[in-house]
């Protein structure tokens, strides 16, 4: 009864600016659009930029649905308007993508900023806590961004963040582990840094001689590929694997992640013995076999691992690897205990 309920109510919401959208679309393609464009083209950019995210803004405000999502709304309006308008009648919406929009940007980001920092704030004053950028970043933009959206938008943000803003050597705490010291992983990055260098390089060359856009795209994938790497390969040190709050936080760099409850927790085992590929069998290294394992984790009941863009994938049993693989097993027994 209850999610009849929730439906028809979500039905109610989102269906009546759809509508109004809806009906603005059919006037545009209209033939009463036709004889009169000057007048309907100001009336569709009107109810596009200015009614459908009033209305969408009256139903939800009473609502646990963050007012933050009107600004979909509005660029969903935007784009719409761009669309099913000719270009000689876009006057007014040109000058709202000129005014108006660069404002509604500027807010989000401040918004993103003023909450992150927010997040520093709270960490300083409880320092029991672990501040982690990429989850305090994570939780602002699930508040102002649609679901689908966030954690590629998230994910961008903290290559960029972790590869070339986050300079400072991180202290670990006696509840963090590092696991990228002993495992070779960075120096594996880094030649593959420098291959993908080298490639760029030559690919480049080979192909302008047959076309020189092709060329330019190929070349700009390639540091596409670089930047991303040296993100990862950044964020490996700032995001050590934690326990905390009576939860195992595994982390490798902003790729992979999971949180474990120790209640869930069946054993945790010193092992480097090749493990058999199963459904519910997952490495949290992203470099698969590339990369050993010095433990195994085993789960009473399936878990999630949080992949590259928020990929979900299930898993019983993980591998991993540690740099102090004994001191890990120890604490984490004496909470299963």
């Amino acid at each position: 009864m209850n999610i009849d309920l929730k439906l028809q109510k979500n039905l109610i919401i989102f269906g009546i600016p759809l509508l109004i959208v809806g009906i603005m679309v059919a006037i545009a393609k209209s033939p009463i659009f036709i004889a009169n464009p000057n007048s309907l083209s100001i009336g569709i950019t009107f109810d596009l930029l200015l009614t459908v995210p009033l209305v969408y803004f009256l139903l939800i405000r009473k609502t646990s649905i963050p007012k933050t999502t009107l600004v979909p709304f509005l660029i969903f309006g935007v784009i719409i308007c761009s669309f099913i308008l000719p270009i000689e009648h876009q006057t007014y919406l040109s000058l709202f993508k000129i005014w108006v929009l660069p404002v509604v940007e500027l807010s989000i980001l401040s918004f993103v900023i003023f909450n992150v920092r927010k997040g520093i704030k709270r960490f300083r004053l409880n320092k029991n806590e672990s501040f982690d950028f990429f989850t305090t970043l994570k939780s602002t933009c699930y508040e102002i961004l649609p679901r689908g959206i966030v954690m590629p938008v998230v994910t961008e943000m903290a290559v960029f963040y972790y590869g070339f803003l986050n300079w400072r050597k991180r202290e670990l705490k006696n509840n963090e582990f590092t696991y990228h010291k002993d495992s070779g992983t960075i120096a594996l990055l880094i030649v593959v840094i420098f291959i993908v260098a080298i490639e760029t390089f030559v690919i480049h060359i080979l192909v302008q001689r047959w076309n020189n856009t092709v060329a330019w795209i190929l070349t700009f994938l390639s540091i596409y590929s670089a930047i991303q790497i040296l993100g990862l390969l950044r964020s490996m040190p700032k995001r050590p694997i934690s326990i905390e709050n009576a939860k195992l936080y595994l982390r490798y760099g902003i790729m992979n992640e999971t949180t474990i409850e120790f209640n869930n927790i069946e054993s945790v085992e010193l092992s480097s013995k090749d493990i058999v590929s199963t459904k519910g069998t997952r490495r949290l290294s992203i470099l698969g076999e590339l990369e050993s394992h010095n433990l195994v984790i085993r789960l009473k009941e399936e878990n999630i691992l949080y992949g590259l863009y928020g990929i979900k994938r299930k898993y019983k049993v993980l591998a991993l690897y540690v740099d102090n693989k004994e001191e890990f097993q120890n604490q984490v027994n004496k909470y299963i205990q």
